[in-house]
């Protein structure tokens, strides 16, 4: 009975699939690919991707390097201020010419010297426009031509008679001047100048060729002259009025001793900003000035030629 209703029901199920409609290209929507990104390359997957890393590493960077470019110019103004008290704290200008410093104060010099190198904000120093201006003598070594002239004066005047009250340079268009003020006496000032002649041998490194010397004649403070000395500083006086009036200009122009390049010396610059200037002879022995007066001009030096 079985069999029967089944045969009889395969040629109505055949009828029914030839009368169905088939599925017409229009009434047909496609879903949607389930990944964007499948159908593009994997080239430009890839790019996309880098891009968003890359975008997300510039970010972090920049968050990231406000507090440490804020911290190391924190710590770079902290090495100055402490490199500044050493002077102070070691007895200054007049205590180093004199050879009062001692073994103590040089090497703590010496080390918060070490301490600001290192922290140098000017990578070319010897072209910077901040190079040029007038500069302070605060520290220098056994090789600088100023610790040798000041030695040669204390070695034959004692402190009393003579003293190197500061020392300065201003360096301008290739060239420098630097300025000894001596006091004789306590009552007579003078000047020794030195001129020198700068080139430069590279982002660090410098020549200095000694050109002249000129010891300019003495000025007298009569206020401070001792009584004892007036009798004979009033005759010098009178005999340099009867002198002939080429000599006495010659007098008072001052003692020019020609150099013309007979001595020179090689240093590098290991430190430079706006304040500060610190520079190493061929033996390392550093010298350390500071500012005067800004910059002369805002024009960087010329460039070296190597």
């Amino acid at each position: 009975m079985a069999s029967v209703q089944l045969q009889a029901s395969i040629p109505a199920a055949i009828s029914a699939i030839r009368t169905r409609k088939p599925y017409s290209s229009s009434s047909f929507t496609p879903s949607p690919p389930l990944v964007s990104f499948a159908a593009k390359s994997p080239e430009t997957h890839w790019k996309r991707v880098g891009r968003r890393f890359a975008s997300r590493a510039m970010v972090q960077q920049a968050v990231q390097g406000a507090p440490a470019a804020y911290a190391k110019e924190m710590e770079r103004l902290s090495a100055k201020e402490s490199l500044l008290l050493a002077f102070k704290d070691s007895g200054g200008f007049e205590a180093l010419v004199t050879g009062k410093t001692t073994e103590m104060q040089r090497i703590d010099v010496n080390e918060r010297i070490t301490g600001l190198e290192r922290l140098n904000p000017t990578p070319r120093p010897t072209t910077s426009p901040f190079l040029e201006g007038r500069w302070n003598f605060e520290w220098f070594g056994s090789g600088s031509p100023g610790l040798f002239a000041a030695r040669i004066l204390f070695e034959r005047f004692p402190s009393t008679l003579a003293n190197l009250s500061k020392m300065d340079v201003a360096i301008k268009d290739g060239y420098a001047k630097i300025t000894a003020n001596l006091k004789l006496l306590n009552s007579i000032e003078s000047k020794f100048i030195l001129s020198t002649r700068l080139s430069v041998e590279g982002p660090l490194r410098m020549k200095e060729e000694y050109v002249e010397g000129i010891i300019e004649s003495p000025t007298v403070i009569e206020e401070t002259v001792p009584e004892q000395l007036k009798g004979a500083l009033g005759q010098a006086v009178n005999t340099m009025q009867q002198m002939p009036v080429p000599i006495r200009d010659a007098i008072s122009s001052g003692l020019t001793i020609p150099i013309n390049g007979a001595f020179q010396r090689l240093f590098m610059i290991s430190y430079l900003d706006e304040e500060i200037l610190i520079i190493r002879d061929t033996a390392g022995v550093p010298e350390v000035l500071t500012r005067l007066s800004p910059a002369l001009s805002a024009e960087p030096i010329a460039e070296y030629e190597s």
